[in-house]
Order: structure tokens, then sequence, then C-alpha cells
């Protein structure tokens, strides 16, 4: 439950980073191509010499994390794409509902307990997670076409494949000695990938490259490194199954960055948000006497 904890106040802690580059006008992609490679040497460190770039690429979970790092920066892209065309809310909601994903896949793929209690919980979790997200704003100025959705269905999709991949690596490939081993690989491809799309933005679209992106990226990459491996031992923890964490994750990260928008931005909640967090509040209870 520790591990779970940590998980929600660093994924929290993100997204007030994430605040502060729009506050501080850090050019986002440059911040979060630098973010990778510093989660990469911070994973490096973190590993205490068991790091071997050899026995790393003999590894039978090699071709997962590449597929993991190349799908972080996709998505990422997916995301800004997303709040650009279709609002930040949508973005948030499309990202967030995602939990469904590795949800559906705890029940039928790791044969994790179901019971009625933890499926109440986890329709109010999504219940939450909308109502504390959205705004009546953002809600009128959705385009319901087909062509706009494809988008935030994309963000869905690969935010919940994203959480499964984990859950597979987790259950099939890891043991209590080799999480920052296997995060840090995640992020040095990542950075790979990342790179890529920088310098064809800087040769394409004339873009320069910034200190505050490097200085942001290096504040964010400390942090997110440290939210993967959590999630990861929360993940292999005794008696807590993804079904478990995934959903009080999920809520739990919502309401949290909600709390520190209000406090340390001086946001304001609407009565839907207020009704979201109340739902999450309940959802979190469901979910814990299920398990209990």
């Amino acid at each position: 439950m520790i591990y779970l904890g940590l998980s929600i106040l660093l994924s929290s802690l993100l997204y007030v980073i994430f605040k502060l580059f729009d506050v501080y006008k850090i050019n986002t992609l440059q911040a979060i191509v630098v973010n990778y490679l510093v989660a990469f040497i911070t994973g490096i460190i973190s590993s205490n010499g068991t790091y071997d770039i050899t026995t790393v690429l003999k590894s039978d979970w090699l071709f997962l994390a590449m597929f993991m790092g190349i799908l972080f920066i996709t998505i990422f892209n997916v995301m800004a794409l997303t709040a650009q065309r279709n609002g930040l809310s949508v973005a948030s909601v499309a990202s967030k509902m995602s939990l469904v994903i590795p949800v559906i896949a705890g029940f039928t793929i790791f044969n994790e307990e179901w019971n009625i209690l933890k499926a109440i919980g986890i329709i109010i979790a999504l219940a939450a997670v909308y109502f504390t997200t959205v705004n009546k704003k953002s809600q009128s100025n959705i385009d319901w076409t087909p062509k706009k959705l494809l988008l935030p269905l994309a963000l869905f999709v690969g935010s919940g494949i994203i959480d499964t991949v984990l859950k597979i690596l987790q259950n099939n490939h890891m043991s209590n000695s080799n999480e920052d081993v296997i995060s840090a690989t995640i992020f040095s491809f990542a950075f790979i990938a990342g790179s890529a799309a920088v310098i064809y933005r800087l040769i394409n679209k004339n873009e320069k490259l910034e200190w505050k992106s490097l200085i942001g990226g290096i504040v964010l990459g400390i942090p997110n490194f440290f939210s993967i491996v959590v999630i990861l031992k929360a993940l292999n923890s005794p008696g807590l199954e993804s079904t478990f964490v995934y959903p009080i994750n999920h809520v739990g990260t919502v309401v949290l960055s909600t709390m520190f928008g209000l406090f340390l931005f001086k946001e304001k909640l609407k009565s839907r948000n207020v009704l979201g967090i109340i739902l999450a509040i309940i959802a979190i209870v469901f979910i814990a006497f299920a398990k209990a």
C-alpha cells in the first residue's frame, strides 16, 4: 500500500510539473525527451551497478521494453494533439478512463478475483474520473463526429495498453531486484524515439533548443522514473491485484492533482468536480472493502 500511495503522489506531482511548464512557457516535447534521458540515468544510478547492457540486450523482456518506450513518446504526442484539437478535459478523461483496459485484462488474462463490490467500485471510479476532470464549457465544445473522436480513442487505447503491458512485465519478467533495470531500459527507448521527433522538428519546423526545456526535463525526469518503479512495485506486492491497483491509482491521482490545482494554482472547482471527488472517495471505499 505504501508503493501505491507513492505512485499516486508522484503521478500527481507530474501533473504539477506539467502545469509549471505551461506557466513558464517551456517547450514540452523537448523537456519530455530530456526527462527520458534523466530517467534513464536515474535508473542506472538506482540499480546499484546491476545495469549491464549485455544482459539487457539478451533479456526476454527487451522487446516489450522497446515497445513501451516507443509507446510512451507516441502517446505523449497523441495526448498533446488531443488537448489541442479536442480540449484538455477530453484528453484527461480519455487518458484516465483507460483504466478500463487493464482492469478487463486483469479479470480475463490474469484471472484476478472478481466480486460485486469491486465491480461497483470500478464503475463509480469511472464516473469519478469523468466528473472530476470534465467541465461544462469543454463538454459543450466537444465535437462528437467520428473523425474528431479518433484522437481521444487512440489516447484511450494507447494509455490502456501502457498499463496492461506494465502488468505483463511485472507478472512475467520482474523480480524485486530488477524494477530499476527494466524501467531504465523503457526510458532509454523513449529517449531514442523522442530524440528523433525533436530532431525532425529542429530541421523541418525551425525550432530551437531551449535551456528552459533542459531544466524542465531534469525536474521532471527523476519523479517520472520513480513513478514507474513504484507502480511496478505496487503491482508486485503480495495481495495487490491490478484490478485494485489501477482504479485506486487513477482515481487517487485525479483527486490529488485536483487538490494541487486548487491550492497551488488557485483553480476553481465546479459542482460537478466536487461530485467527482465524492464519488472517488466512495469508489476507493468499495474497492478497498472488496479487497478485504
